[in-house]
């Protein structure tokens, strides 16, 4: 008796519970990709955002002329919405509590690090599911293989005699579920740390425009009440 060793081969002639984990894990994998993508684009898009906002920021442009531009585009993101948030309640801080600059600076300050916050939520978005698949995947693919094992040597017990042939596809189609499992995590292991990287990068950067914006309006909160 022959058997067909390909992999298409084997997936098929596994049995129903293997194919229904290889299935799962499938649909992990592709899944993972598409968030790989669409994060890669996300924070590659909040990178340049951010230097072009910087780039503008340190060119000497007024900040009321800033605002003004960025606040009615509607859809600032990144540092600029920082900036907007921070300035916005500066200015309505500026008008109620004047004389007190560090009340001032508390209120701007807590407003752009909320504004930090949400926008760190967001390029964070898909990164638990990256690690989650990264993490469970070669523990599905393990089940699968171990089912699949067990269910080739039930197979066998009920033989008089066991051959390599009657062994090998067996074993062979149960490791694909490890292989597959293997495949679905690696990927999603690899841009999970990448991303968390770059989000901790621009979380960073992010901090340090705080701190710089936040010094430029106690300079002026100082001078106004002079």
């Amino acid at each position: 008796m022959t058997h067909d060793m390909s992999i298409v081969s084997l997936i098929m002639q596994a049995s129903i519970v293997v194919q229904a984990i290889m299935a799962l894990l499938l649909i992990l994998s592709i899944v993972s990709w598409a968030f790989i993508f669409q994060r890669n684009s996300a924070l590659k898009y909040a990178e340049a955002e951010f230097r072009h906002f910087e780039d503008e920021f340190w060119s000497g442009a007024d900040l009321n002329v800033l605002y003004n531009e960025y606040s009615q585009e509607g859809n600032t993101s990144g540092c600029s919405l920082i900036f907007c948030s921070g300035f916005k309640e500066y200015v309505r801080l500026q008008k109620v509590a004047g004389n007190a600059p560090e009340a001032v600076m508390d209120g701007t300050y807590r407003a752009m690090r909320v504004a930090m916050s949400r926008e760190i939520d967001d390029l964070e978005q898909r990164l638990p599911f990256l690690a989650t698949v990264g993490s469970i995947s070669p523990y599905i693919g393990l089940l699968g293989t171990v089912w699949g094992i067990m269910t080739a040597f039930i197979a066998l017990g009920q033989v008089k005699q066991a051959t390599l042939q009657m062994v090998a596809p067996g074993i062979a189609e149960a490791l694909i579920a490890t292989a597959i499992g293997l495949f679905a995590a690696i990927p999603a292991v690899v841009g999970y740390n990448r991303f968390s990287a770059q989000v901790e990068k621009i979380e960073n950067a992010y901090g340090n425009f705080m701190e710089e914006f936040s010094a430029i309006l106690h300079r002026q909160a100082i001078a106004s009440r002079g």
